[in-house]
């Protein structure tokens, strides 16, 4: 369950991050938009933000060292605060008397978390920095005036609310009317505390509120059960289990999705890799290669199980040869008697002559024979790659590695020169089916026409999901006879991925050879007539994007 935050764990959190944090220095700034992470890298200290929708915490970890890519900010912490009343952290930052102030906001309204990093204060100032670009009126722009949310101005921000006033609110309405009328009334209420301030004696409700909001009492930090979990809060309530903790951070750290973290420099690799000391940009080249080392290993493990027996395939050859007066002209296959006295169903391409068909099988055994003898070695030299990469993602996220061993470990990446043309892109991506074959998948209606008549040839395949707006799909097939009935498949699940069948248990999906597709005169983009089709049922299932390989 993500943690909740309400004015009062908001302002006591802001309270104990200024006593651990107030005065220490600042290296750099690490902003993921990607995960909405936030880290601010100090000396002693590194102060991490989970900002996501499903993980909102914050960390404080052991220090790491900055990566190339993080955002240089040599100042100090001059003070941590939360604005009253309200879901806002200010992290000021003194950057000395040649650059203004800067202040980190952490925003934790509802479910739209976020982080900006505005010249001057908080309150008003330019945008410096944003972790994610939100879609909302209010949304941060980088070199815009910052607008914080617009203050709630509910009764008793400043912990004055008579018990008169509490009472002439509360006392006329039933239970349920009650938390609503608090929530939206008064200073520092919300739904997790208001059950306990208004589902039993007003009067004591009145007095336990105004404790917990006078600015000098002490936070007495917990974790307590909710119907939705676990929840951290800086005060007990009456009659609600909770767990005392020492201080609230470890309370929010027992809470958080992410609670196998400790600060003890012993924490299991986090995926993100914000806490190490490898930027964010270059984990996720390791998280890359090295789940494309496992696809790779995994392809290879499945090709060496599913090869076909030589010893059968050359049969098949001999059979042929001797048995080539009962196959028909122009068959695509026949019913054989083999040399056992059993009847064999043989495929042929209809195009080749008997003697061919055979050769075909001879070479197709030979094939065999020789992935046979390298499939091994190949398998094993996929397997020693993929654990050295795994093993190189556990350090780099540990903070055993720096990025210059990441870098080297990696090798050189492919690099475009600024200023150089690179090309027109392709209209298709492009992937390898489990047997071998390159599958393009169109980016979109304007270019299944492109893909269709100017990327494929005559005898290619071509795949359309069956009544649905959807991409075009060339496998491409070199022929003869009909393409590999797995990766025929690999193909129809792509185009039924690629399409509004997405979402169905179950999509038909329309094939043909790629010359018996014709563009009819002024039809729409992505508008074809499809002749000889041919239907294979298929399930969407995007697990096939991850066991294929990528090629452009």
């Amino acid at each position: 369950m993500p943690i909740k935050w309400d004015p009062l764990l908001v302002r006591h959190t802001a309270r104990e991050l200024d006593e651990r944090l107030g005065g220490a220095r600042l290296r750099a700034l690490r902003m993921d938009g990607e995960t909405r992470e936030l880290a601010l890298l100090l000396r002693e200290h590194t102060l991490v933000w989970r900002l996501h929708p499903t993980d909102g915490a914050v960390h404080l970890l052991d220090p790491v060292e900055p990566s190339a890519s993080d955002l240089r900010l040599k100042a100090r912490v001059a003070g941590v605060s939360a604005v009253p009343d309200d879901r806002l952290v200010h992290v000021r930052l003194a950057a000395g008397s040649a650059q203004p102030p800067l202040t980190v906001v952490v925003e934790l309204l509802g479910n739209q978390w976020n982080a900006v990093v505005v010249e001057d204060d908080g309150q008003a100032g330019t945008a410096r920095h944003v972790l994610w670009r939100r879609a909302s009126e209010r949304a941060a722009r980088v070199g815009y005036p910052y607008r914080p949310p617009p203050a709630l101005r509910r009764a008793g921000i400043d912990g004055e609310l008579s018990l008169e006033a509490w009472l002439e609110l509360l006392e006329p309405l039933a239970p349920p009317e009650r938390r609503r009328a608090l929530v939206r009334s008064v200073a520092w209420a919300s739904p997790l505390n208001a059950a306990a301030l208004v589902g039993g004696d007003l009067v004591e409700g009145h007095a336990l509120w105004s404790h917990m909001v006078r600015e000098e009492t002490p936070s007495r930090p917990v974790v307590i059960e909710t119907d939705a979990g676990r929840q951290p809060y800086p005060f007990p309530f009456p009659g609600v289990v909770s767990e005392p903790f020492e201080n609230l951070l470890a309370a929010i750290e027992a809470c958080a999705d992410g609670a196998e973290l400790r600060p003890s420099g012993d924490s299991e690799p986090w995926a993100a890799g914000i806490v190490a000391g490898v930027g964010p940009e270059l984990m996720r080249r390791l998280e890359r290669a090295a789940r494309r080392a496992a696809r790779r290993e995994e392809r290879l493990r499945r090709e060496r199980r599913d090869l076909d027996d030589p010893a059968g395939l050359r049969a098949l050859g001999d059979l042929i040869l001797a048995r080539y007066r009962d196959i028909p002209s122009g068959a695509s296959s026949a019913r054989l008697t083999s040399f056992t006295g059993e009847e064999v169903e043989v495929a042929l391409d209809p195009a080749l002559p008997p003697h061919e068909n055979a050769a075909r099988y001879y070479q197709r055994a030979a094939k065999v024979e020789r992935a046979r003898e390298q499939l091994p070695r190949l398998t094993e030299e996929a397997r020693l790659e993929r654990v050295r990469l795994e093993e190189l993602l556990r350090a780099a996220a540990t903070g055993e590695v720096n990025e210059e061993e990441v870098r080297e470990a990696l090798g050189p990446e492919p690099s475009v020169v600024r200023g150089q043309p690179t090309g027109p892109a392709l209209p298709y991506r492009s992937f390898r089916s489990s047997g071998g074959l390159e599958i393009r998948v169109g980016r979109g209606a304007r270019h299944n026409d492109d893909l269709t008549f100017h990327h494929s040839s005559p005898d290619d395949v071509w795949l359309h999901a069956r009544d649905s707006a959807g991409a075009h799909v060339i496998l491409r097939w070199p022929g003869p006879g009909r393409p590999p009935a797995r990766d025929l498949a690999e193909a129809a699940t792509l185009a039924a991925l690629h399409s509004k069948a997405r979402t169905s248990g179950s999509a038909p999906v329309d094939w043909t050879l790629r010359k018996y597709v014709r563009k009819p005169r002024k039809s729409p983009p992505g508008r074809v007539v499809a002749e000889r089709i041919e239907t294979l049922f298929v399930t969407p299932d995007a697990g096939v994007l991850d066991r294929l390989e990528p090629l452009r």
